[in-house]
C-alpha cells in the first residue's frame, strides 16, 4: 500500500514505519493519522513483520499535532462539547490501536518529539530516544488533561504536574530516560545502531511469546487503569476547550499571533 506521509519498509523481520512529514517536521494531520491506522492494519497482517521500529523523516521525530486545521471537521457554531470529546475519544483509541497492536513496538526518537508525539511514544513498547532529543509538552496551553494522562503512567503524578503546568515544558532525552519517560538513551549517532541491534534480537523470539509478553503486561497496566485513565483525558481536554481558560488563550494569540503568544508564555 503507497502512502503520502508515511514510509513503510521491511528487513530480517523489521518493520519500519517513517512519519514522512520532514518539512513540517513530521506534525500529524488527520490525513497521517488515517494513514498511520492503515499502516497498523497492514503491519498486524504480515508475518514477515515480527517487531516494529516507528521514526521521524528528517530533523525530528514529530512536534505532535499539526493545529494549522482541519481538526475539528469544519469551525461551526454546531460543533458542541460533546463533539469535542467524541472526536478527541478517537485519537485516543487511535493510540490504544497501537498499543494493542500484538507485535512489539519500539519509538526510536530523535529531534523533536511534542506533545500528540508523546501519546504515540506511550503507546508504544520501548522508547529509545537520542540523548539530545528534546521531549515535552505543547508550547501553549491549550488544552487539558488529554497529553498529561500518557504522562502520568510513565513519569509519575509529581513530575507529569511539574511539567504540564508549564507551557513548553521540555527534557532532553537523558532526562527521558532518568525520569522513566524514556527506556533508554543514547548519543545521537548511535541511535540507529541501538535500536536496530535490539530489534533483530527481538526478531529471533517466537512471535507467539511476543504477542502473550505484551498482552500480559499491558493487561496488568488496565487493571491498574491505564485505558481508563487516558480515555478520560479526551473529557478533561473538551471541557477546556469551551471553558474561559480557552477564552483567554484566544485572546492573547489574537493580540500577538501564534508565535508571540508562545513566547509570551515561556517568558512570563
Amino acid at each position: 500500500m503507497a502512502f503520502t506521509n508515511l514510509a513503510l519498509a521491511k528487513s530480517e523481520l523489521i518493520g519500519t514505519l517513517t512519519l514522512n512529514r520532514p518539512e513540517k517536521l513530521n506534525a500529524m494531520t488527520p490525513h497521517l493519522i488515517s494513514e498511520f491506522g492503515e499502516a497498523l492494519t497492514e503491519i498486524e497482517r504480515d508475518p514477515e513483520i515480527k517487531i516494529v521500529v516507528i521514526r521521524g523523516a528528517g530533523r525530528a521525530f514529530s512536534t505532535g499535532y499539526d493545529l494549522s486545521g482541519g481538526w475539528s471537521g469544519g469551525e461551526s457554531e454546531r460543533f458542541t462539547i460533546d463533539h469535542d470529546q467524541r472526536f478527541l475519544q478517537g485519537y485516543i483509541e487511535h493510540w490504544l490501536r497501537l498499543r494493542d497492536l500484538p507485535k512489539p513496538v519500539i519509538a526510536m526518537v530523535h529531534g523533536y518529539c511534542l506533545a500528540g508525539a508523546t501519546q504515540l511514544c506511550v503507546s508504544s513498547d520501548i522508547i529509545f530516544v537520542a540523548e539530545d532529543a528534546q521531549i515535552g509538552f505543547p508550547s501553549i496551553p491549550a488544552g487539558a488533561g488529554y497529553v498529561s494522562s500518557f504522562w502520568n503512567w510513565m513519569v509519575g503524578p509529581h513530575r507529569t504536574k511539574y511539567l504540564a503546568f508549564l507551557p513548553g515544558s521540555r527534557i532532553s532525552g537523558k532526562e527521558a530516560e532518568a525520569m522513566g519517560f524514556a527506556t533508554r538513551s543514547f548519543p545521537a549517532a548511535s541511535l540507529e545502531k541501538e535500536t536496530y541491534d535490539y530489534a533483530r534480537r527481538v526478531a529471533r523470539v517466537p512471535a507467539q511469546k511476543l504477542r502473550l509478553e505484551k498482552l500480559a503486561i499491558n493487561r496488568a497496566m488496565d487493571l491498574r487503569g491505564f485505558r481508563v485513565s487516558v480515555q478520560a483525558g479526551s473529557e478533561f481536554d473538551a471541557i477546556f476547550h469551551f471553558g474561559p481558560g480557552n477564552e483567554e488563550i484566544r485572546k492573547i494569540q489574537k493580540e500577538r499571533g501564534l508565535r508571540g503568544a508562545i513566547q509570551w508564555y515561556e517568558n512570563k
